[in-house]
């Protein structure tokens, strides 16, 4: 029976990568990736031997979760990685390790960095309570539904959001509570990381004038709760 490990790879900076992924990497029989050609370039850079590499996105994960148990089924150890950070959270690798586990297979965390985790601890804001959304939703209306109820939870919530969406997403949050503490952690890691702190209004006027690039994940809390 074949083994599921699901291997943190780094969000920018390629030294944050553990021995244990690099060892999971050289040995497992496939590695599913977000993109085989970046996957490609990482285990280049260290040396790892070509792999049985294969997609596993949000296009084609109904179809290749099946045939990726089936590849486990007949004793291969499958290794699935992101582009960055961790698998499994909030990307369709979630729907691949209840596959796995529905069919009777080991699944096997090898941890590593989190864009999501990153932020939150060099945030400034309080982390033994918190709430992780990932991405949140495109329209307006049902983002700023779930920014209120956020904030009425009283702990400190993690958002992953796309550059090109950011201002619209601290516009609705500077909407409803324009006095809400916010960081932006943008390309961490890596060469340009930045962590602007400041409330809701502060932030959705810089970022109204200044387009924001990179990877970005935003950490906010109401400024009524500690």
């Amino acid at each position: 029976m074949g083994k599921l490990y699901l291997v943190a790879t780094p969000i920018g900076n390629l030294e944050d990568t553990t021995q244990r992924a690099l060892r999971i990497l050289q040995e497992a029989h496939m590695v599913a990736c977000e993109d085989t050609r970046h996957t490609q370039i990482l285990l280049r850079h260290f040396g790892i031997r070509t792999k049985h590499l294969t997609s596993y996105t949000e296009f084609n994960h109904r179809r290749k979760a099946a045939e990726l148990v089936g590849q486990l089924e007949r004793g291969w150890d499958v290794a699935l990685v992101t582009d960055a950070g961790t698998p499994g959270l909030s990307d369709p690798g979630e729907q691949l390790v209840r596959a796995a586990i529905d069919a009777g297979h080991e699944v096997v965390p090898v941890p590593g960095p989190s864009a999501a985790l990153a932020a939150l601890v060099a945030s400034g804001l309080p982390t033994r309570e918190f709430t992780f959304v990932g991405f949140v939703d495109r329209r307006s209306g049902p983002r700023r539904r779930l920014l209120e109820r956020l904030l009425a939870e009283g702990r400190t919530a993690v958002l992953y959001e796309s550059p090109y969406r950011l201002a619209a997403l601290l516009a609705d949050l500077a909407a409803v509570a324009p006095g809400a503490r916010v960081v932006v952690a943008r390309e961490l890691t890596k060469a340009h990381e930045e962590l602007r702190r400041g409330s809701a209004a502060e932030l959705a006027a810089h970022y109204a004038e200044h387009a924001a690039r990179g990877e970005v994940t935003v950490v906010l809390r109401s400024s009524a709760t500690g």
